[in-house]
């Protein structure tokens, strides 16, 4: 994608910003403003952790997207450069509604700080959302928990539970690094960032801290349902063997009368008897019926 250069200000700030450079692009951009080999480095290996770094004549801020897109940040004097990588499945952050937002409040603040926080707000606005849909998605594996078992070919609440405590990991450990950015940016310890710029980032820093403690929050609620779903299966596990006990002691006695008589003696009482045979079928049904009434008021059956 061809980069974007856009000037603010009558020329006080230049907003560039350029998706999945190739090194060629990299090359340019490095000699235009000067960057630092090591931070070029980081931009082409990927996959970098949240950080912010000071080189000479600029600092350098790796965040990461909702969407779990990286996003480089080149923060220098009357500049920023914007570096959007590509995930795995080839999508890229969308900076559509932070720069429609910049260039509608631009007019009070053309200023390379205000930049920056507009572009962290965007990006940490996004795991309200994030933290919203997983809260929904747990809500609906609750319900599935209590509820009858899933039908096959369906997940089963265990391995949904697992996939968002995944999920919730993973935006963690994103956003445990960014506070530490934000901090450093309220420090003062990049030049760029004024005084007027810090009193934002206080409002990004706020949201971060609030998005950790939904994280956490919906950490233990994940912990609670697999806990639950625990022991809903052993409960479930539980009715089944009471259920084949209580019909494994019902048909002992029935089997031990047939076992009894089917014994291969010759002098045994009742054999040569005309009802002997209607009155073991009769005991056996008796006994299963005991057992069957017996079981069924213990709440076995």
């Amino acid at each position: 994608m061809p980069t974007e250069v856009r000037t603010y200000g009558d020329g006080l700030l230049t907003w560039v910003d350029v998706v999945d450079p190739a090194a060629g692009e990299l090359e340019e951009l490095a000699g235009r403003y000067d960057l630092h080999p090591l931070a070029l480095e980081d931009v082409a290996k990927h996959g970098q952790r949240p950080k912010l770094e000071q080189y000479p004549g600029h600092a350098f801020v790796v965040v990461y997207s909702a969407g779990l897109q990286e996003v480089d940040l080149f923060v220098g004097d009357g500049w920023l450069l914007s570096v959007r990588e590509r995930d795995d499945a080839g999508q890229v952050w969308d900076d559509e509604v932070a720069r429609a937002r910049f260039e509608r409040l631009v007019g009070a603040e053309a200023t390379v700080g205000f930049l920056l926080y507009v572009l962290l707000d965007e990006v940490v606005d996004g795991y309200f959302t994030c933290a919203d849909d997983a809260e929904s998605m747990l809500e609906d594996v609750e319900e599935l928990i209590f509820g009858p078992p899933p039908p096959p070919g369906q997940l089963s609440p265990q391995e949904q539970l697992f996939a968002i405590r995944r999920r919730l990991v993973a935006y963690r450990r994103l956003l445990v690094p960014l506070r530490d950015v934000v901090a450093a940016l309220l420090r003062g310890e990049v030049a760029a960032v004024d005084e007027r710029a810090q009193v934002h980032l206080q409002d990004v820093h706020d949201h971060v801290l609030r998005v950790v403690d939904q994280l956490d929050a919906h950490r233990e609620l994940v912990a609670s349902a697999v806990d639950a779903n625990l022991a809903m299966v052993s409960n479930r596990l539980n009715q089944v063997m009471k259920r084949m006990t209580s019909w494994g002691a019902i048909l002992l006695g029935s089997t031990l009368v047939a076992g009894i008589y089917g014994m291969n003696f010759e002098h045994m009482p009742e054999l040569e008897w005309r009802y002997g045979y209607l009155l073991a079928l009769g005991l056996m049904a008796l006994v299963t019926l005991t057992g069957y009434r017996f079981f069924k008021r213990k709440d076995w059956l």
